[in-house]
Protein backbone atom coordinates (compact mmCIF):
# COMPACT_ATOMS: atom_id res chain seq x y z
CA UNK A 1 0.00 0.00 0.00
CA UNK A 2 1.40 3.21 -1.33
CA UNK A 3 2.09 6.01 1.69
CA UNK A 4 -0.25 8.24 0.32
CA UNK A 5 -2.99 6.15 0.87
CA UNK A 6 -2.26 5.26 4.23
CA UNK A 7 -1.88 9.41 4.80
CA UNK A 8 -5.59 9.57 3.45
CA UNK A 9 -6.89 6.89 5.25
CA UNK A 10 -5.56 8.65 8.62
CA UNK A 11 -7.42 11.94 7.73
CA UNK A 12 -10.84 10.23 6.36
CA UNK A 13 -10.73 8.60 10.03
CA UNK A 14 -12.06 11.79 11.56
CA UNK A 15 -14.68 12.91 8.52
CA UNK A 16 -17.79 13.05 9.82
CA UNK A 17 -17.73 12.92 13.36
CA UNK A 18 -16.06 16.83 14.50
CA UNK A 19 -19.35 17.49 16.34
CA UNK A 20 -18.65 15.18 19.00
CA UNK A 21 -14.96 15.67 19.16
CA UNK A 22 -15.27 19.62 19.30
CA UNK A 23 -18.00 19.02 22.08
CA UNK A 24 -16.43 16.30 24.37
CA UNK A 25 -12.69 16.47 23.59
CA UNK A 26 -10.79 18.16 26.29
CA UNK A 27 -9.23 22.15 25.47
CA UNK A 28 -5.79 22.45 25.65
CA UNK A 29 -4.45 22.98 29.11
CA UNK A 30 -3.36 26.03 29.70
CA UNK A 31 -0.25 24.58 31.36
CA UNK A 32 0.81 24.12 27.23
CA UNK A 33 1.21 28.13 27.01
CA UNK A 34 2.87 28.72 29.85
CA UNK A 35 5.78 25.80 29.10
CA UNK A 36 6.34 26.30 25.79
CA UNK A 37 6.80 29.96 26.17
CA UNK A 38 9.07 29.59 29.03
CA UNK A 39 10.95 27.18 26.82
CA UNK A 40 11.05 30.01 24.15
CA UNK A 41 11.89 32.97 26.05
CA UNK A 42 9.90 35.30 24.68
CA UNK A 43 6.18 35.40 23.56
CA UNK A 44 5.89 33.77 20.60
CA UNK A 45 5.35 35.97 16.98
CA UNK A 46 4.19 32.93 15.34
CA UNK A 47 2.62 29.53 16.45
CA UNK A 48 1.69 27.05 14.06
CA UNK A 49 -0.68 24.25 15.80
CA UNK A 50 -0.34 21.30 13.11
CA UNK A 51 -3.39 18.72 12.47
CA UNK A 52 -5.08 21.09 14.99
CA UNK A 53 -8.90 19.56 14.48
CA UNK A 54 -11.68 21.98 15.59
CA UNK A 55 -9.20 23.98 17.00
CA UNK A 56 -9.21 22.74 20.99
CA UNK A 57 -5.77 23.52 20.65
CA UNK A 58 -5.12 26.68 18.79
CA UNK A 59 -7.63 28.90 20.23
CA UNK A 60 -5.50 28.85 23.67
CA UNK A 61 -2.72 31.00 21.95
CA UNK A 62 -4.63 33.79 21.30
CA UNK A 63 -3.48 37.03 23.79
CA UNK A 64 -0.45 34.70 24.16
CA UNK A 65 1.05 34.72 20.58
CA UNK A 66 1.02 37.25 17.73
CA UNK A 67 -0.38 35.31 15.06
CA UNK A 68 -1.58 31.54 15.34
CA UNK A 69 -2.06 29.55 12.23
CA UNK A 70 -4.01 26.21 12.35
CA UNK A 71 -3.45 23.35 9.74
CA UNK A 72 -5.93 20.61 9.48
CA UNK A 73 -6.30 18.29 6.16
CA UNK A 74 -9.45 16.77 7.48
CA UNK A 75 -12.34 19.32 5.96
CA UNK A 76 -15.01 18.18 8.42
CA UNK A 77 -13.00 19.27 11.38
CA UNK A 78 -11.45 22.75 9.85
CA UNK A 79 -15.28 23.01 9.04
CA UNK A 80 -15.92 23.80 12.63
CA UNK A 81 -12.78 25.40 13.47
CA UNK A 82 -13.47 27.71 11.05
CA UNK A 83 -17.23 28.23 12.81
CA UNK A 84 -15.61 29.30 16.34
CA UNK A 85 -13.25 31.77 14.52
CA UNK A 86 -16.51 33.21 12.78
CA UNK A 87 -17.74 33.81 16.05
CA UNK A 88 -14.62 35.74 17.10
CA UNK A 89 -14.71 39.63 17.39
CA UNK A 90 -11.58 39.47 16.43
CA UNK A 91 -10.10 37.45 13.86
CA UNK A 92 -7.19 38.63 12.55
CA UNK A 93 -4.81 36.93 15.15
CA UNK A 94 -5.63 33.36 14.10
CA UNK A 95 -6.57 31.58 10.46
CA UNK A 96 -7.01 27.91 9.60
CA UNK A 97 -6.15 26.37 6.68
CA UNK A 98 -5.31 23.22 5.11
CA UNK A 99 -2.47 21.34 5.33
CA UNK A 100 -0.41 18.21 5.61
CA UNK A 101 2.59 17.85 8.15
CA UNK A 102 4.97 17.14 5.53
CA UNK A 103 4.10 20.21 3.20
CA UNK A 104 3.12 23.29 5.16
CA UNK A 105 2.96 26.53 3.28
CA UNK A 106 5.26 28.57 5.75
CA UNK A 107 9.01 30.45 4.92
CA UNK A 108 12.01 28.70 6.27
CA UNK A 109 12.75 29.77 9.90
CA UNK A 110 9.07 31.80 10.26
CA UNK A 111 7.62 30.22 12.82
CA UNK A 112 8.83 30.36 16.99
CA UNK A 113 6.51 27.40 18.26
CA UNK A 114 4.76 24.56 16.27
CA UNK A 115 2.32 22.12 18.48
CA UNK A 116 0.72 18.84 17.42
CA UNK A 117 -1.82 17.95 20.08
CA UNK A 118 -2.81 14.52 20.27
CA UNK A 119 -2.23 14.21 16.87
CA UNK A 120 1.44 13.70 15.53
CA UNK A 121 1.06 9.92 15.87
CA UNK A 122 -1.52 10.11 12.74
CA UNK A 123 2.00 11.86 10.57
CA UNK A 124 5.06 10.32 9.45
CA UNK A 125 7.55 11.32 11.49
CA UNK A 126 10.66 11.76 9.31
CA UNK A 127 9.31 14.19 6.88
CA UNK A 128 7.50 16.00 9.42
CA UNK A 129 10.49 16.61 11.08
CA UNK A 130 12.45 17.84 8.37
CA UNK A 131 9.65 20.10 7.80
CA UNK A 132 8.92 21.35 11.26
CA UNK A 133 12.76 22.01 11.30
CA UNK A 134 12.66 24.00 8.06
CA UNK A 135 10.37 26.54 9.46
CA UNK A 136 11.11 27.38 12.79
CA UNK A 137 13.39 29.41 13.78
CA UNK A 138 16.63 28.76 15.72
CA UNK A 139 15.91 27.82 19.08
CA UNK A 140 12.37 27.20 18.45
CA UNK A 141 10.27 24.63 19.88
CA UNK A 142 8.16 21.88 18.42
CA UNK A 143 5.85 19.76 20.99
CA UNK A 144 3.86 17.23 20.39
CA UNK A 145 1.70 16.21 23.60
CA UNK A 146 -0.92 13.90 24.33
CA UNK A 147 -3.53 13.03 26.71
CA UNK A 148 -3.98 9.55 28.41
CA UNK A 149 -7.46 8.08 27.86
CA UNK A 150 -8.97 7.37 29.83
CA UNK A 151 -9.25 10.36 32.02
CA UNK A 152 -8.63 9.33 35.89
CA UNK A 153 -12.42 8.52 37.32
CA UNK A 154 -12.22 4.51 38.66
CA UNK A 155 -10.50 1.99 38.19
CA UNK A 156 -13.79 -0.26 37.66
CA UNK A 157 -14.80 2.59 35.09
CA UNK A 158 -11.49 2.99 33.15
CA UNK A 159 -11.18 -0.60 32.82
CA UNK A 160 -14.89 -0.58 30.53
CA UNK A 161 -13.41 2.42 28.78
CA UNK A 162 -9.97 0.62 27.60
CA UNK A 163 -12.05 -2.74 26.88
CA UNK A 164 -14.27 -0.67 24.84
CA UNK A 165 -11.00 0.99 23.07
CA UNK A 166 -9.68 -2.73 22.51
CA UNK A 167 -13.20 -4.42 21.34
CA UNK A 168 -13.32 -1.42 18.22
CA UNK A 169 -10.13 -2.41 17.48
CA UNK A 170 -10.87 -5.65 16.97
CA UNK A 171 -14.27 -5.19 15.12
CA UNK A 172 -12.14 -3.29 12.86
CA UNK A 173 -9.76 -5.45 12.35
CA UNK A 174 -12.00 -8.03 11.28
CA UNK A 175 -14.48 -6.22 8.98
CA UNK A 176 -12.02 -3.49 7.80
CA UNK A 177 -9.67 -4.30 4.83
CA UNK A 178 -6.42 -3.29 5.41
CA UNK A 179 -6.15 -1.45 3.01
CA UNK A 180 -9.16 1.15 4.47
CA UNK A 181 -7.54 1.38 7.77
CA UNK A 182 -5.55 4.63 9.23
CA UNK A 183 -1.83 3.97 9.98
CA UNK A 184 -1.38 4.77 14.12
CA UNK A 185 2.32 4.87 15.09
CA UNK A 186 3.27 4.65 18.81
CA UNK A 187 3.13 7.56 20.74
CA UNK A 188 5.70 6.37 22.76
CA UNK A 189 8.07 6.48 20.15
CA UNK A 190 7.74 10.26 19.66
CA UNK A 191 10.66 11.60 22.04
CA UNK A 192 13.05 9.04 20.37
CA UNK A 193 12.05 9.99 17.02
CA UNK A 194 12.49 13.44 18.05
CA UNK A 195 16.15 12.75 19.02
CA UNK A 196 17.00 10.25 16.48
CA UNK A 197 16.00 13.33 13.75
CA UNK A 198 19.32 14.79 15.00
CA UNK A 199 17.44 18.16 14.11
CA UNK A 200 17.04 19.69 17.59
CA UNK A 201 19.24 20.51 20.23
CA UNK A 202 17.35 19.35 22.82
CA UNK A 203 14.64 17.08 23.48
CA UNK A 204 12.30 16.52 26.30
CA UNK A 205 9.11 14.47 28.06
CA UNK A 206 7.31 16.71 30.22
CA UNK A 207 4.45 14.64 32.06
CA UNK A 208 1.43 17.22 33.71
CA UNK A 209 -2.27 16.78 34.44
CA UNK A 210 -5.12 19.27 34.44
CA UNK A 211 -8.41 19.08 36.07
CA UNK A 212 -11.72 19.47 34.69
CA UNK A 213 -15.02 19.44 35.56
CA UNK A 214 -17.01 16.22 33.95
CA UNK A 215 -20.29 15.04 34.20
CA UNK A 216 -21.51 11.49 33.41
CA UNK A 217 -22.47 12.47 29.65
CA UNK A 218 -19.61 14.19 29.50
CA UNK A 219 -17.26 11.07 29.61
CA UNK A 220 -19.48 8.88 27.72
CA UNK A 221 -18.99 11.09 25.45
CA UNK A 222 -15.48 10.90 25.50
CA UNK A 223 -15.42 7.46 24.64
CA UNK A 224 -17.63 7.61 21.86
CA UNK A 225 -15.16 10.49 20.15
CA UNK A 226 -12.54 8.24 19.99
CA UNK A 227 -11.68 7.56 16.28
CA UNK A 228 -12.13 3.45 16.94
CA UNK A 229 -15.55 3.69 17.80
CA UNK A 230 -16.34 6.15 15.24
CA UNK A 231 -14.96 4.05 12.56
CA UNK A 232 -17.22 1.24 13.51
CA UNK A 233 -20.19 3.13 13.77
CA UNK A 234 -18.99 4.47 9.91
CA UNK A 235 -18.92 0.22 9.53
CA UNK A 236 -22.56 0.63 10.37
CA UNK A 237 -21.74 -3.01 12.49
CA UNK A 238 -23.73 -3.17 15.64
CA UNK A 239 -21.07 -4.96 17.58
CA UNK A 240 -20.51 -2.86 19.92
CA UNK A 241 -24.23 -1.76 20.92
CA UNK A 242 -24.30 -4.13 24.28
CA UNK A 243 -20.56 -3.26 25.20
CA UNK A 244 -21.17 0.52 25.10
CA UNK A 245 -24.92 0.13 26.86
CA UNK A 246 -23.12 -1.37 29.86
CA UNK A 247 -20.27 1.06 29.62
CA UNK A 248 -22.83 3.83 29.45
CA UNK A 249 -24.80 2.26 32.65
CA UNK A 250 -21.91 2.19 34.65
CA UNK A 251 -20.71 5.42 34.30
CA UNK A 252 -24.08 6.82 35.32
CA UNK A 253 -24.08 4.85 38.20
CA UNK A 254 -21.03 6.10 39.03
CA UNK A 255 -21.53 9.68 38.97
CA UNK A 256 -25.15 9.40 40.14
CA UNK A 257 -26.05 12.88 38.62
CA UNK A 258 -23.25 13.92 40.01
CA UNK A 259 -20.61 16.60 38.19
CA UNK A 260 -16.61 15.92 39.40
CA UNK A 261 -13.30 16.82 39.39
CA UNK A 262 -12.12 14.37 36.31
CA UNK A 263 -8.37 14.77 35.97
CA UNK A 264 -6.89 14.56 32.51
CA UNK A 265 -3.34 13.75 32.11
CA UNK A 266 -0.83 14.56 29.21
CA UNK A 267 2.44 13.81 28.30
CA UNK A 268 4.86 16.33 26.28
CA UNK A 269 7.34 15.16 24.17
CA UNK A 270 9.61 18.41 22.59
CA UNK A 271 12.51 19.11 20.58
CA UNK A 272 14.74 22.87 20.51
CA UNK A 273 15.68 23.43 17.58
Amino acid sequence: MSSESRLQNNVDRFSGFQNDYDQHRPKAPDAVVSILTNYLGRVPSVVADVGCGTGLSSFIWLGHAGQIIGFEPNDDMRSKALSHLSQLSEEESISFVKGYSDQLALDAESVDIITCSQSFHWMEPVSTLSEFARVLKPEGVFAAYDCDWPPTLHWAVEMEYKQLMDRSEEIIAAHMPEKDRASKRDKEQHLTQIYNSELFRFSKEIVFHNIERCDAERYIGLAISQGGIQAVFKLGSKELEEQLQSFRSSVEQYFAGRTLDVMFSYRMRLGVK
